[in-house]
């Protein structure tokens, strides 16, 4: 089983801490998975129970890897950030009052700089023969902002990716070695976008065609 040292966990939560976000989730999964797969980062139920991808998001996630005969243990699970963004907003209540409440949102370019060292130490090591990004924020953090999901979802991509070298300068550089990314959309993309499942599926499709040429 494979998860990040302890002191990296602590330096990125140190790093972040100045930040509207709360708690922090440990991934961890198979030393060596069957694809990595990077989301945006955790959210409210993520943080409660300390667990990647659970509540709606996750059963679509489970879903789209059980059909192509995965689980959740091939697979290893990390974000670009892993503590839970959120903002203040207002919930009007059935009895008509309102009650201020936190609310996921995208983490900004500062956030995922604090916790890029956590991603970096992931691939590195894990060394993982296909990346699957889940939206355009993982997606973006390995391949620059121009990256769609829109544009190239259920594409094979062999590049090089971004990480940091160097934490004091906050900048992204390209590595030497060329990793393989399928990129698909977040499977929460379904709740608001009914129109993407087509396309999720077709893209999930895809990737289990190249896991089986790859056996």
């Amino acid at each position: 089983m494979f998860t990040i040292p302890e002191s990296l966990a602590n330096q990125a939560q140190e790093r972040i801490k100045n930040f509207p976000v709360e708690g922090f989730v440990y991934n961890k999964g198979p030393s060596n998975p069957k694809i990595m797969l990077v989301g945006e980062a955790p959210g409210e139920q993520e943080i409660i129970d300390g667990i990647p991808f659970i509540g709606r998001a996750g059963r679509e996630l489970m879903a789209s890897l059980e059909s192509i005969g995965l689980s959740r243990e091939d697979v290893y699970i990390t974000s670009a950030v892993r503590s839970r963004p959120y903002k203040w907003g207002k919930k009007r209540n059935r009895d008509g009052t309102e009650t201020e409440r936190k609310y996921n949102r995208p983490p900004t370019k500062k956030e995922i700089f604090a916790h890029a060292p956590l991603l970096d130490y992931e691939i590195q090591n894990l060394n993982p023969k296909l990346i699957v990004t889940l939206g355009n924020i993982g997606l973006q953090r390995l391949l620059g902002p121009t990256a769609k999901v829109t544009q190239m979802h259920g594409e094979l991509i062999e590049r090089p990716i971004q990480y940091i070298p160097d934490l004091d300068k906050n900048a992204f550089t390209l590595t030497d070695k060329a990793y393989r990314i399928v990129p698909t959309f977040h499977p929460a993309s379904v709740f608001y976008r009914p129109s993407h499942r087509e396309s999720l599926e077709a893209d999930w499709r895809r990737i289990g065609e190249i896991l089986s040429n790859e056996s």
